[in-house]
């Protein structure tokens, strides 16, 4: 079995990390044990539900046959937007980017907003960094649970979890959570979550006045080893139709007569969320 780190560390587009790479990672494998989901594989290998559901769309996600192999969708494609100093958040695949100055470049699955339009494109900063946030529901979501209190203090029952870095939308959020089962899912009003394991290494790497550049990218292209690669991820918010996008970003960046035409419609078809060989051979 193949093992990932947690928190991979690795030394406009294509973006890259100054060591070259604009494809990290690697793909895994792990064998399913008895009384295991693949909500609890993704949580073991800091990949999201979505990700390793997508990655795996033969397998009941709540109860696979042990002895199984689960593919671990532990390899990926930079967005765009990466560039250091900036957290990017791709809502289209569900995963925070940070390329630390150093650098090194930190990456997490995340819980988006159920709403495409709930949670801003562009950039915003950081405004403020907590410790033990309280929460203090909106208007909006008291209306819909009118049980919920005016403030709900640090503990086990706050969804803000242990760490929270306030956006300079002041309702948004990037924060833990006491419900680790939706890191991956399309569940919030807005805000973006990360795992309680994840949320205190982003709090401790970013400061204050930090961009936060949130973004839509469904399609990536990369290329490693001379090998042509794309990302695709089902994502019915994004306006581009995924085949034109995916031309698009291979004419741009000049590969694409190097393109299987065939392959490469199959892997807009699966969107499967892991990067694929395009290749032409």
């Amino acid at each position: 079995m193949w093992l990932p780190l947690l928190a991979v560390l690795l030394s406009g587009p294509p973006a890259t990390w100054p060591g070259g790479d604009e494809v990290i990672g690697a793909t895994g494998a792990h064998r399913i044990g008895r009384g295991e989901s693949l909500i609890e594989i993704a949580r073991r290998y800091d990949l999201g539900f979505g990700e390793i559901a997508a990655a795996n769309p033969r397998l009941d996600a709540f109860v696979p046959p042990p002895g199984e192999l689960a593919i671990l969708p532990t390899a990926w494609i930079l967005p765009s937007a990466v560039e250091e100093g900036t957290v990017v958040v791709n809502l289209s695949e569900m995963r925070l980017y940070y390329l630390r100055p150093g650098p090194t470049l930190l990456t997490f699955p995340v819980g988006v907003a159920v709403e495409a339009g709930a949670t801003p494109l562009g950039v915003l900063t950081v405004e403020q960094k907590l410790v033990s946030p309280s929460w203090y529901p909106t208007s909006s979501i008291r209306r819909e649970d009118p049980e919920l209190p005016v403030a709900v203090p640090p503990g086990p029952d706050n969804p803000l979890g242990s760490h929270a870095l306030r956006l300079s939308v002041p309702t948004l959020l990037i924060h833990g959570t006491n419900r680790p089962f939706g890191v991956g899912r399309r569940v919030s009003h807005g805000c973006i979550r990360l795992y309680p394991e994840d949320i205190p290494q982003l709090y401790r790497a970013v400061r204050l006045g930090t961009p936060v550049a949130i973004v839509r990218e469904p399609v990536k292209v990369g290329v490693r080893d001379g090998r042509v690669l794309v990302e695709v991820h089902a994502d019915e918010a994004a306006a581009a139709d995924p085949a034109e996008l995916a031309q698009r970003l291979l004419r741009d960046r000049g590969v694409l007569e190097q393109v299987d035409p065939r392959k490469l419609a199959r892997a807009l078809a699966a969107r499967s969320g892991m990067p694929v060989d395009v290749t032409a051979d």
